[in-house]
């Protein structure tokens, strides 16, 4: 039975992928596997594994380890063919200029990129980072220091996108103060996908209303840590139904 059917202003949708969730190998609770069954037990047509980028302290997965994961998938592409299996990694934006912890030349060994800012990055272990990281848990502490990390976050994030290869941001706007507007902007004109996390419901009715006003195009996914949450979907479509977001905007909404 495909659960991830969905009512939206009367007609029925779908969604047929699930394109960020987590395994062992980062911080997730479940292996390769177990998502893959979850996701073909409740009929998707997609499952993306994308595990942490190296450049995570706490989370990423080393280097070393990106083949063993790529070889796991090759091998249950022969077993479950009733489902595609993409191989891709959340990869770490690191510092003022966009750059990711997945070199541009790495690009092909994926199916693709999605990136996204995170504290644990490698950055901020350097001064620079040190005093950025702190700056974003405090930066609510006064209007000046608030514009100040605003300002940087949205500009690195907006050297990540348009350095381009990235086919979708993480939860954008979850971990640091951004504006979300001029990031959606940039997106829109890179073709660039906002993700709508049901993990991290970072984009608020009020950020979508303005958001909508550029050309960003979004897509759904659950940032699954353990395969039962594989497919939990709920928060965007009541965030759909209650913003007015057509569904044609969301790439991943098929009607039925």
């Amino acid at each position: 039975m495909n659960q991830a059917v969905f009512d939206i202003g009367g007609a029925e949708y779908s969604i047929e992928s699930d394109l960020h969730t987590h395994t062992r190998f980062s911080h997730g609770r479940g292996s390769i596997e177990d998502n893959v069954k979850a996701a073909a037990d409740i009929r998707l047509k997609q499952i993306a594994i994308t595990d942490h980028g190296p450049g995570h302290i706490g989370f990423g997965v080393p280097r070393k380890k990106l083949a063993e994961i790529k070889a796991e998938i090759i091998r249950l592409r022969r077993e479950y063919t009733n489902i595609e299996i993409l191989f891709s990694v959340e990869a770490n934006i690191m510092g003022p200029d966009g750059k990711l912890d997945i070199n541009p030349e790495e690009y092909g060994f994926f199916d693709f990129i999605c990136a996204g800012w995170h504290f644990g990055a490698f950055d901020g272990l350097t001064p620079a980072g040190i005093g950025r990281t702190i700056g974003n848990l405090l930066w609510s502490s006064s209007e000046k220091a608030g514009r100040k990390q605003l300002r940087h976050n949205t500009n690195m994030i907006s050297n990540a996108i348009k350095s381009g290869g990235i086919k979708f941001i993480t939860h954008p706007g979850d971990k640091a103060p951004v504006d979300m507007l001029e990031i959606a902007a940039v997106c829109a004109q890179t073709g660039t996908l906002l993700e709508i996390n049901t993990n991290h419901m970072s984009l608020t009715p009020d950020i979508i209303k303005d958001i909508l006003l550029t050309d960003v195009l979004f897509i759904i996914n659950s940032d699954a840590h353990s395969p039962g949450r594989i497919g939990d979907f709920q928060a965007a479509i009541e965030l759909i139904r209650e913003t007015g977001i057509d569904p044609k905007r969301i790439v991943n909404l098929k009607k039925l």
